[in-house]
């Protein structure tokens, strides 16, 4: 079976689209403005743009209870990106089921009603990249309109690892890096999230002057496509304790202009924005200036200062 297709005998086309309302939310230039002329007064600006739902089956609580958290924590909005389904069911411990998307749109939906007016609530997915997924990936990001989609390489997956993990692990970060460059150029996500994510495979055995001039490669590729790249908040939960991706990646992706959006990758409520602080000073200290979010898939910026200033 060829590489486009080894995934899976056949695509299918027709799936049902479900309705979803898209709305309209007010542009982050329009809040910026506001936010510029209000000195000291607090004015939300900041999202959740990476979080999960029980659906994926290793997360816990309800979208209400993440909502919760993100007014708590002084934020506008948040993007519900939980797991996307595969074909024949690829993965299905760790991801909604394909029969259950409807049921994930209408999830985020019962959260928007309850809060609105008070914090928006959107629909987003985290959608796995690997060569051969492509046409599943388009009908699926189809079937109801979406605000922010990730596009993720999970390494440890089973059916990634054992197509491409041939026991030599340099060529094994070697190909995430290569496939994390085709995801952006497939022109399928907005966000590459957890850009580095590959490092905490044999921790001992990640040595980032070695794989440097392959990142770097990558990195030029995908700057060339506009796509951003996330900060990942949850990097500090993991084998090794940093955001992803590293400092020295993000020196790298500053270099290209490469935009940034902030998620924790929540996977429990309390963790909705945690770290955000933290990784909104370490991009003033990398020389960023700006984050961005995703509405209605088209980026928006939100100046540093004004953005660290609306957290609570």
């Amino acid at each position: 079976m060829t590489e486009r297709f080894w995934w899976f005998a056949r695509v299918e086309s027709d799936r049902p689209e479900v309705d979803y309302p898209s709305g309209s939310v007010l542009p982050c230039s329009v809040l910026v403005t506001q936010a510029r002329s209000m000195s000291d007064a607090f004015l939300p600006l900041l999202y959740e743009s990476h979080t999960h739902t029980p659906l994926c089956k290793h997360a816990t609580g309800e979208p209400e209870e993440y909502c919760y958290h993100a007014i708590k924590r002084g934020l506008r909005g948040i993007i519900f990106t939980c797991h996307a389904p595969l074909p024949n069911g690829l993965s299905p411990e760790v991801r909604m089921s394909d029969s259950q998307f409807p049921a994930y749109v209408a999830m985020v939906e019962r959260a928007r009603a309850t809060f609105a007016g008070k914090l928006d609530v959107l629909l987003g997915l985290e959608s796995d990249y690997a060569p051969g997924l492509e046409p599943w990936l388009e009908c699926l990001h189809r079937r109801a309109p979406l605000h922010h989609v990730l596009g993720s390489v999970h390494y440890q997956m089973s059916f990634y690892r054992e197509r491409y993990f041939t026991g030599d692990i340099l060529a094994y970060q070697k190909i995430y890096y290569e496939h994390l460059a085709l995801a952006a150029e497939s022109g399928l996500f907005d966000t590459l999230s957890h850009p580095d994510l590959v490092k905490n495979e044999r921790p001992a055995e990640w040595h980032f002057p070695r794989i440097r001039d392959e990142v770097e490669r990558a990195l030029d590729r995908i700057a060339a496509t506009g796509v951003a790249m996330e900060l990942n908040t949850s990097g500090l939960l993991k084998a090794i304790p940093e955001m992803n991706p590293n400092p020295e990646q993000l020196r790298l992706m500053r270099e290209r202009n490469i935009p940034v959006v902030l998620g924790a990758d929540a996977h429990r409520p309390e963790r909705v924005a945690d770290g955000y602080a933290a990784a909104l000073m370490l991009l003033a200290e990398i020389g960023y200036d700006e984050v961005n979010i995703f509405i209605d898939r088209q980026r928006q910026a939100i100046p540093l200062d004004l953005a660290r200033r609306s957290l609570r």
